[in-house]
Protein backbone atom coordinates (compact mmCIF):
# COMPACT_ATOMS: atom_id res chain seq x y z
CA UNK A 1 0.00 0.00 0.00
CA UNK A 2 0.99 3.60 -0.55
CA UNK A 3 1.21 7.01 1.10
CA UNK A 4 -1.09 9.59 -0.45
CA UNK A 5 -0.46 13.34 -0.53
CA UNK A 6 -3.37 15.64 -1.32
CA UNK A 7 -3.36 19.39 -1.98
CA UNK A 8 -5.86 21.79 -3.48
CA UNK A 9 -3.20 22.69 -6.06
CA UNK A 10 0.43 21.94 -6.79
CA UNK A 11 1.98 23.44 -3.66
CA UNK A 12 1.80 20.05 -1.95
CA UNK A 13 4.57 18.88 -4.28
CA UNK A 14 6.94 20.82 -2.03
CA UNK A 15 5.66 18.83 0.97
CA UNK A 16 6.06 15.58 -0.99
CA UNK A 17 9.60 16.55 -2.04
CA UNK A 18 10.61 17.01 1.61
CA UNK A 19 8.90 13.76 2.64
CA UNK A 20 10.76 11.81 -0.08
CA UNK A 21 14.07 13.32 1.10
CA UNK A 22 13.50 11.84 4.55
CA UNK A 23 11.52 8.72 3.57
CA UNK A 24 12.58 7.76 0.04
CA UNK A 25 11.82 4.06 0.41
CA UNK A 26 8.02 4.20 0.16
CA UNK A 27 5.51 4.40 -2.70
CA UNK A 28 3.67 7.72 -3.05
CA UNK A 29 0.57 8.95 -4.86
CA UNK A 30 0.08 12.70 -5.29
CA UNK A 31 -3.24 14.38 -6.08
CA UNK A 32 -3.57 18.08 -6.85
CA UNK A 33 -7.07 19.47 -7.31
CA UNK A 34 -5.76 22.36 -9.39
CA UNK A 35 -8.96 22.64 -11.45
CA UNK A 36 -10.72 23.95 -8.33
CA UNK A 37 -7.88 25.78 -6.57
CA UNK A 38 -7.81 27.88 -4.45
CA UNK A 39 -10.01 26.42 -1.73
CA UNK A 40 -9.42 29.39 0.57
CA UNK A 41 -12.38 31.50 -0.53
CA UNK A 42 -14.94 28.67 -0.55
CA UNK A 43 -17.51 27.64 2.08
CA UNK A 44 -16.73 25.02 4.71
CA UNK A 45 -19.30 22.67 3.17
CA UNK A 46 -17.71 22.85 -0.28
CA UNK A 47 -14.19 22.46 1.13
CA UNK A 48 -15.32 19.33 2.98
CA UNK A 49 -16.97 17.85 -0.13
CA UNK A 50 -13.87 18.49 -2.27
CA UNK A 51 -11.57 17.03 0.39
CA UNK A 52 -13.74 13.94 0.88
CA UNK A 53 -13.71 13.30 -2.89
CA UNK A 54 -9.92 13.60 -2.96
CA UNK A 55 -9.38 11.31 0.03
CA UNK A 56 -11.76 8.72 -1.43
CA UNK A 57 -9.86 8.85 -4.75
CA UNK A 58 -6.52 8.23 -3.03
CA UNK A 59 -7.85 5.35 -0.95
CA UNK A 60 -9.11 3.74 -4.15
CA UNK A 61 -5.54 4.11 -5.47
CA UNK A 62 -4.44 1.76 -2.64
CA UNK A 63 -3.25 4.35 -0.13
CA UNK A 64 -3.03 3.24 3.49
CA UNK A 65 -2.21 6.66 4.85
CA UNK A 66 -3.03 10.12 3.45
CA UNK A 67 -1.47 13.47 4.30
CA UNK A 68 -3.81 16.38 3.62
CA UNK A 69 -1.10 18.85 2.69
CA UNK A 70 -3.63 21.66 2.14
CA UNK A 71 -3.92 23.91 5.20
CA UNK A 72 -7.43 25.03 4.24
CA UNK A 73 -8.63 21.43 3.94
CA UNK A 74 -6.83 20.50 7.17
CA UNK A 75 -8.56 23.37 8.97
CA UNK A 76 -12.05 22.94 7.54
CA UNK A 77 -12.43 19.23 6.71
CA UNK A 78 -9.88 17.02 8.48
CA UNK A 79 -11.67 16.58 11.81
CA UNK A 80 -15.00 15.64 10.19
CA UNK A 81 -13.27 13.19 7.87
CA UNK A 82 -11.37 11.58 10.75
CA UNK A 83 -14.30 11.39 13.16
CA UNK A 84 -17.31 10.75 10.90
CA UNK A 85 -16.44 9.70 7.35
CA UNK A 86 -13.37 7.51 7.90
CA UNK A 87 -14.87 5.11 10.51
CA UNK A 88 -17.82 4.37 8.21
CA UNK A 89 -15.87 3.98 4.97
CA UNK A 90 -12.20 3.08 5.63
CA UNK A 91 -11.87 2.25 9.35
CA UNK A 92 -8.46 0.61 8.93
CA UNK A 93 -6.84 3.60 7.18
CA UNK A 94 -5.56 6.96 8.37
CA UNK A 95 -5.76 10.62 7.31
CA UNK A 96 -3.39 13.21 8.80
CA UNK A 97 -3.15 16.99 8.42
CA UNK A 98 -0.37 19.56 8.40
CA UNK A 99 -1.51 22.04 11.04
CA UNK A 100 -0.72 20.11 14.24
CA UNK A 101 2.95 19.28 13.50
CA UNK A 102 3.68 22.87 12.42
CA UNK A 103 2.00 24.22 15.56
CA UNK A 104 4.07 21.92 17.76
CA UNK A 105 7.26 23.21 16.17
CA UNK A 106 6.15 26.85 16.41
CA UNK A 107 5.35 26.54 20.11
CA UNK A 108 8.73 24.87 20.68
CA UNK A 109 10.77 27.68 19.09
CA UNK A 110 8.65 30.77 19.83
CA UNK A 111 9.42 33.27 22.54
CA UNK A 112 5.74 34.08 22.97
CA UNK A 113 4.39 35.78 19.85
CA UNK A 114 3.56 33.78 16.71
CA UNK A 115 2.38 35.14 13.37
CA UNK A 116 0.29 33.12 10.90
CA UNK A 117 -0.37 33.83 7.23
CA UNK A 118 -2.86 31.75 5.25
CA UNK A 119 -5.93 31.72 3.04
CA UNK A 120 -9.12 33.42 4.23
CA UNK A 121 -10.67 30.05 5.12
CA UNK A 122 -7.66 28.94 7.16
CA UNK A 123 -7.47 32.26 9.02
CA UNK A 124 -11.23 32.46 9.62
CA UNK A 125 -11.28 28.91 10.98
CA UNK A 126 -8.87 30.00 13.73
CA UNK A 127 -7.41 26.50 13.53
CA UNK A 128 -3.89 27.69 14.32
CA UNK A 129 -5.07 29.82 17.24
CA UNK A 130 -7.00 26.87 18.72
CA UNK A 131 -4.14 24.39 18.29
CA UNK A 132 -1.55 26.77 19.72
CA UNK A 133 -3.81 27.50 22.72
CA UNK A 134 -4.08 23.76 23.46
CA UNK A 135 -0.31 23.52 23.79
CA UNK A 136 0.55 26.91 25.31
CA UNK A 137 -2.34 29.26 26.01
CA UNK A 138 -0.15 32.22 26.98
CA UNK A 139 1.30 32.55 23.45
CA UNK A 140 -0.10 35.49 21.50
CA UNK A 141 -1.11 34.72 17.90
CA UNK A 142 -1.39 37.38 15.22
CA UNK A 143 -3.04 36.26 11.98
CA UNK A 144 -3.04 37.75 8.50
CA UNK A 145 -5.13 36.49 5.57
CA UNK A 146 -3.06 36.54 2.36
CA UNK A 147 -5.51 35.45 -0.39
CA UNK A 148 -3.53 36.79 -3.34
CA UNK A 149 -0.47 34.61 -2.75
CA UNK A 150 -1.84 31.26 -4.00
CA UNK A 151 -2.95 32.55 -7.44
CA UNK A 152 0.33 34.46 -7.82
CA UNK A 153 2.35 31.34 -7.05
CA UNK A 154 0.16 29.16 -9.29
CA UNK A 155 0.84 31.62 -12.13
CA UNK A 156 4.58 31.35 -11.51
CA UNK A 157 4.91 35.01 -10.49
CA UNK A 158 6.76 34.38 -7.23
CA UNK A 159 9.83 36.32 -8.43
CA UNK A 160 7.91 39.29 -9.81
CA UNK A 161 8.07 42.83 -8.41
CA UNK A 162 4.31 42.85 -7.79
CA UNK A 163 4.59 39.71 -5.68
CA UNK A 164 7.23 41.31 -3.48
CA UNK A 165 5.11 44.45 -3.14
CA UNK A 166 2.09 42.40 -2.06
CA UNK A 167 4.22 40.40 0.40
CA UNK A 168 5.47 43.62 2.04
CA UNK A 169 1.89 44.84 2.47
CA UNK A 170 0.72 41.53 3.96
CA UNK A 171 3.72 41.11 6.27
CA UNK A 172 3.90 44.69 7.57
CA UNK A 173 1.25 44.27 10.33
CA UNK A 174 3.01 41.13 11.57
CA UNK A 175 6.36 42.91 11.72
CA UNK A 176 4.79 45.85 13.57
CA UNK A 177 3.29 43.38 16.06
CA UNK A 178 6.84 42.18 16.79
CA UNK A 179 6.24 38.47 16.21
CA UNK A 180 9.24 36.21 16.76
CA UNK A 181 8.00 33.21 14.71
CA UNK A 182 6.05 33.03 11.46
CA UNK A 183 3.95 30.09 10.33
CA UNK A 184 3.44 29.76 6.57
CA UNK A 185 -0.11 28.43 6.76
CA UNK A 186 -0.41 27.23 3.17
CA UNK A 187 1.53 24.61 1.20
CA UNK A 188 2.20 27.13 -1.57
CA UNK A 189 4.00 29.55 0.71
CA UNK A 190 7.33 27.69 1.13
CA UNK A 191 7.91 28.65 -2.52
CA UNK A 192 8.04 32.21 -1.18
CA UNK A 193 10.25 31.27 1.78
CA UNK A 194 13.29 33.33 0.72
CA UNK A 195 11.48 36.62 -0.08
CA UNK A 196 9.35 36.25 3.06
CA UNK A 197 12.44 35.69 5.25
CA UNK A 198 14.14 38.63 3.56
CA UNK A 199 11.19 40.95 4.21
CA UNK A 200 10.55 39.99 7.85
CA UNK A 201 14.26 39.90 8.73
CA UNK A 202 16.51 37.42 10.50
CA UNK A 203 15.02 38.14 13.93
CA UNK A 204 11.83 36.32 12.96
CA UNK A 205 11.97 32.54 12.56
CA UNK A 206 10.08 31.51 9.41
CA UNK A 207 9.04 27.86 9.65
CA UNK A 208 9.33 25.59 6.59
CA UNK A 209 6.22 23.40 6.76
CA UNK A 210 7.57 20.79 4.32
CA UNK A 211 10.49 19.83 6.53
CA UNK A 212 8.32 19.82 9.65
CA UNK A 213 5.60 17.62 8.12
CA UNK A 214 8.22 15.18 6.79
CA UNK A 215 9.79 14.85 10.25
CA UNK A 216 6.35 14.36 11.79
CA UNK A 217 5.43 11.62 9.30
CA UNK A 218 8.70 9.80 9.96
CA UNK A 219 7.98 9.90 13.69
CA UNK A 220 4.38 8.74 13.13
CA UNK A 221 5.51 5.66 11.19
CA UNK A 222 7.96 4.76 13.95
CA UNK A 223 5.16 5.01 16.53
CA UNK A 224 2.73 3.03 14.35
CA UNK A 225 4.58 -0.04 13.03
CA UNK A 226 1.23 -1.71 12.26
CA UNK A 227 0.75 0.92 9.53
CA UNK A 228 4.37 1.11 8.42
CA UNK A 229 4.58 -2.64 7.75
CA UNK A 230 1.68 -2.40 5.28
CA UNK A 231 3.46 0.16 3.09
CA UNK A 232 5.06 -0.85 -0.21
CA UNK A 233 8.75 -0.08 -0.60
CA UNK A 234 9.19 -0.14 -4.38
CA UNK A 235 10.02 3.59 -4.70
CA UNK A 236 7.15 4.10 -7.11
CA UNK A 237 5.59 7.57 -7.51
CA UNK A 238 2.38 8.59 -9.30
CA UNK A 239 1.03 12.09 -9.87
CA UNK A 240 -2.59 13.03 -10.55
CA UNK A 241 -4.18 16.43 -11.23
CA UNK A 242 -7.72 17.55 -12.00
CA UNK A 243 -6.56 19.92 -14.75
CA UNK A 244 -3.64 19.53 -17.14
CA UNK A 245 -1.80 22.04 -19.29
CA UNK A 246 1.78 22.68 -20.34
CA UNK A 247 1.86 25.47 -17.76
CA UNK A 248 0.91 23.13 -14.91
CA UNK A 249 3.33 20.47 -16.18
CA UNK A 250 6.26 22.90 -16.14
CA UNK A 251 5.21 24.39 -12.82
CA UNK A 252 4.94 20.95 -11.21
CA UNK A 253 8.36 19.86 -12.45
CA UNK A 254 9.92 23.11 -11.23
CA UNK A 255 8.44 22.79 -7.75
CA UNK A 256 9.09 19.08 -7.38
CA UNK A 257 12.60 19.43 -8.79
CA UNK A 258 12.41 16.38 -11.07
CA UNK A 259 10.70 15.28 -14.27
CA UNK A 260 7.22 14.05 -13.45
CA UNK A 261 4.24 13.00 -15.53
CA UNK A 262 0.80 14.18 -14.50
CA UNK A 263 -2.30 12.14 -15.24
CA UNK A 264 -5.56 14.08 -15.42
CA UNK A 265 -8.48 12.71 -13.39
CA UNK A 266 -11.97 13.83 -12.41
CA UNK A 267 -13.12 13.91 -8.81
CA UNK A 268 -16.74 13.25 -7.88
Amino acid sequence: MKIGIFDSGLGGLIILQEIIKQLPQYDYVYLGDNARTPYGNRSQEVIYDFTRQAVDFLFKKDCQLIIIACNTASAEALRKIQQQWLPKNYPDRRVLGVIRPVVEKAVEVSGGKIGVIGTKATINSQAYIKEIAKLKSEIEVIQQATPLLVPLVEEGWQKSAINRKILRKYLRPLKLSKIDTLILGCTHYPILYKPIQSIVGKRIKVLHSGQIVAESLADYLVRHPEIEEKLDKKINYKFFVTDWSEHYQKLGQTWFGKDIKFEKVELR
